[in-house]
């Protein structure tokens, strides 16, 4: 009898098993050839799943953003007030500090192989990047996205700073004080939170 594939998860698990690769030799360097080869699977099959390494790339950044999101959001479920909530982001920078630093230094290095042109017109990155946003605005309660892409801006600087070699970046301090500045700047009633914010 033959074997039944669910090509849906198996497509997942190569994508999984992609990161690893590209933070290993970087997405400029590394062929399909060899990401077949990282992977244990022929070129033709890698290229059934993923037409182009490009394709392949947009398929991770999609997933990795979902994945991100769900994780982030089950890490703050439970804090009651924004100030706990800004804490707990910056614990879970610190648990997966190696992560967000692996993946930065992909994307910088899918970013130097792209048309800054074709990026910012790039479908599958405005959607990635408006799901973000609209994520960080669920989580404050807002309908501001120039508030949420500030958050997200502030997060991602932080990520930087430590890829950069910065040692004095303190995740849990930065984060602490950026929910002082988000509960001075937002009104009373968006400072608690309560179970359903966290469900989008």
């Amino acid at each position: 009898m033959p074997k039944i594939v669910d090509h849906e998860q198996y497509r997942k698990e190569l994508l999984d098993k992609c990161f690893d690769l590209f933070a290993q030799k970087g997405y400029g360097s590394i062929t399909m050839r060899q990401i077949a080869e990282g992977l244990g699977v022929s070129t033709g099959t890698l290229y059934h799943y993923f037409p182009s390494k490009q394709a392949l790339f947009e398929q991770l950044a999609q997933e990795i953003c979902e994945q991100d999101l769900s994780a982030a959001l089950a890490e703050l479920e439970g804090a009651q007030t924004l100030q706990a909530a800004m804490e707990a982001l910056g614990r879970y920078l610190v648990k997966n500090e190696d992560y967000f630093i692996k993946w930065t230094y992909i994307w910088i290095d899918f970013c130097q192989h792209q048309d800054s042109k074709e990026m910012l017109s790039n479908g599958v990155f405005k959607r990635t990047n408006q799901r973000y946003q609209q994520a960080a605005c669920d989580f404050l309660g807002i309908q501001d996205p120039v508030l949420a892409s500030f958050v997200l801006s502030f997060v991602n600087g932080l990520i930087l700073e430590k890829l950069w070699g910065d040692e004095t970046i303190d995740f849990i301090e930065q984060c602490t004080l950026l929910g002082k500045m988000l509960t001075a700047y937002l009104p009373q009633e968006l400072r608690v939170r309560n179970k359903t914010d966290f469900e989008s």
